[in-house]
């Protein structure tokens, strides 16, 4: 996966780069290319949830890797519990593929991102991963980090999310 011409979509600060995004239609990524991670945009009102990963140290979507035999719809409801310990209102909206290229060596990846609403934020604690949960409106100031990469991700999905 070239990096565009233009320019990557969106950079961190580890030099991990977000390279496309693919709107979703139901199709598979681009080539048919494996999807081994999952995002989720959970938005009530104006805010997205956001977490704090303990080892990357800043302020992320919750997501994460797709379990053998598992969708990548079914990770990011997995993963959007374990992380955040919210829950949508109803099936997460598939919104596209976003290429990934990772770490000094450019691994490529796909990452399937997903979007929905809660009406009520759940009480949230941290776990081995995870140190803080906080619900954001992609202004304010969070303390520490935020991944611009899923910064630009949650932009993608805020017209996106099932009202």
């Amino acid at each position: 996966m070239p990096i565009p011409s233009s320019g990557p979509l969106a950079a961190d600060d580890r030099g991990n780069l977000l390279v496309s995004f693919v709107p979703g239609s139901g199709d598979g990524p681009p080539g048919g290319a494996p999807v081994p991670m999952a995002l989720t945009a959970l938005w009530h009102g104006g805010a997205v949830v956001m977490v704090h990963d303990r080892f990357r140290e800043q302020w992320e979507l919750p997501g994460g890797l797709v379990e053998p035999g598992e969708s990548p719809r079914r990770a990011a409801v997995r993963e959007l519990a374990e992380e955040s310990g919210q829950v949508p209102d109803g099936p997460l909206r598939f919104v596209g593929h976003a290429g990934f290229l990772l770490g000094p060596e450019r691994r490529a990846e796909y990452g399937a991102l997903f979007t929905g609403c809660a009406s009520w934020r759940r009480a949230a604690g941290g776990d081995d991963e995870i140190t803080a949960v906080r619900w954001w409106d992609l202004t304010a100031s969070l303390p520490g980090r935020v991944s611009a990469i899923d910064v630009y991700l949650a932009r993608l999905t805020r017209r996106e999310a099932p009202r």
